[in-house]
């Protein structure tokens, strides 16, 4: 016994360092998965910034080629120095407000974008020309309003502003009107979760299922765990709880072979008593266990009648006479209930209620008189069985397995208590069965409360 409990301890350790192992591990795991997508999002923003000012290259460039195309291919060293202005001025090139409409420098800006794997990129833009400083000569509806926004925040907001000269470097003379594209970009950071959703998606899935697979198995083992200690529990008691009527009979049988008592026809009667006793004692305990391992829930429902929990009570009255008798306990009655028909088996549905008061006079306080009370009451379309106890109660933990098949309150080595666990595992199966529910309300020393809420016929 000594090495088993050993080997107990040893194993709830080892349990536990590797559950906290593993949780180091995952927490461990989801910091740097955090860290690899907070990076993998930091180079997907400079990617998009970089492909920007690939956009706002390619635009400034195609409007330049556009005016070029349109401006007078004279090399200003062929005018006359004297009259240059004035030759200038009187050949009048055209702006981009005269040669374009808002509407087509948005199509080509657009394109530009849906080009370099930017579609659907929001923005806003003027063209300024630089000689009057009058205002834009082309401006988007939401410009000025966005270009205000967008001095303040720069996070969300890019305004960059580029000169519409000509940006391959050549030194070729031509007359271009002075003006200034400005463009605003924003909402930019869709397009980067956009790109690397399907990996912080992919990340989380993975994530979830690692949690989801390590709760599990701590689950698992924490299961497997109880009911090796509720085996281990039955076992135990079920040895106890035989070995005591076997130990009688062994003494009676014993006491048989001597001499005077082979001669004493009384004595050899109450023997004979004693191994019946203990002998219909052993019965009854298989019997219990074979019960419960048999127990058909569908011959349950299908074998039910209509009974009156009243008259069940009473009956349970006479049954307990003697156990109520032997306690000197107080069974006190109030059965307000008006209707009290309920479907049920005659059999089992009898041995549910047995089991709540059997329950409640078994664990008595030892020193003190048990008082049970015993209620029903209608509630809409149901009626409510208590039976309130002043016995010694149970912990939280206790309540929380009380139906659990096989448990039985921890009490050290001390067995005053007869039963394998099976009692209140059947009464709520029963209960179930019978379409209620059944609850317990308990405190260590202030006794118990078990309610059993059954629909009415």
């Amino acid at each position: 016994m000594v090495g088993s409990t050993y080997f107990c301890l040893f194993m709830k350790r080892i349990f536990t360092l590797i559950t906290v192992l593993i949780t180091i591990s995952l927490v461990g795991i989801i910091v740097i998965q955090y860290s690899w997508l907070k990076n993998v999002v930091a180079i997907r923003k400079e990617q998009v910034r970089f492909k920007v000012q690939e956009v706002e290259y390619e635009v400034v460039e195609s409007l330049v080629e556009e005016k070029m195309r349109m401006a007078p291919a004279l090399p200003i060293e062929a005018l006359p120095k004297e009259n240059q202005e004035q030759l200038l001025k009187m050949l009048h090139p055209q702006t981009l407000a005269e040669r374009f409409t808002v509407e087509e420098i948005r199509k080509i800006i657009e394109k530009s974008f849906e080009s370099n794997g930017l579609k659907g990129a929001h923005f806003q833009f003027a063209v300024l020309s630089n000689v009057n400083g009058s205002g834009p000569d082309l401006q988007t509806p939401d410009y000025m309003k966005l270009y205000d926004i967008g001095t303040k925040d720069t996070t969300n907001y890019s305004i960059h502003s580029w000169p519409l000269v000509n940006l391959s470097g050549e030194q070729e003379m031509v007359f271009l009107p002075d003006e200034t594209l400005i463009l605003i970009t924003y909402g930019m950071q869709d397009f980067v979760l956009r790109s690397v959703g399907w990996v912080i998606l992919a990340a989380l899935l993975f994530t979830l299922i690692i949690i989801a697979a390590f709760y599990v198995t701590v689950r698992t083992i924490l299961t497997q765990k109880k009911l090796s200690e509720m085996k281990t529990d039955f076992i135990n008691n079920m040895t106890h709880e035989l070995r005591t009527p076997l130990a009688t009979i062994a003494i009676a049988v014993d006491t048989l072979k001597n001499e005077k008592i082979i001669g004493n026809r009384e004595q050899l009667l109450s023997i004979g008593q004693i191994i019946k006793a203990e002998n219909n004692r052993m019965n009854v305990q298989v019997e219990q266990i074979l019960q419960a391992a048999q127990l058909d829930i569908n011959q349950v429902l299908k074998d039910k009648q209509m009974l009156h929990l009243h008259e069940v009570l009473h009956k349970l009255e006479d049954k307990f006479a003697l156990q109520v008798a032997e306690k000197n306990a107080t069974v006190a009655y109030a059965l307000h209930a008006e209707n009290d028909k309920v479907m049920g088996h005659p059999v089992h549905f009898v041995n549910m209620i047995s089991n709540l008061i059997d329950n409640a006079l078994k664990y008595a306080k030892e020193d003190v008189a048990p008082i049970i009370t015993i209620t029903t009451k209608n509630q809409k379309n149901t009626i409510v069985l208590t039976v309130e106890d002043n016995g010694i109660g149970m912990s939280r933990e206790t309540v929380s397995r009380i139906f659990d098949k096989f448990y039985r309150a921890h009490s050290g080595n001390i067995h005053n208590v007869k039963g394998f666990g099976l009692g209140l595992n059947y009464t709520r199966k029963m209960v179930e069965a019978h379409d209620g529910t059944i609850a317990v309300q308990s405190e260590p020393g202030r006794g118990s409360t078990f309610t059993v809420t059954l629909p009415l016929c």
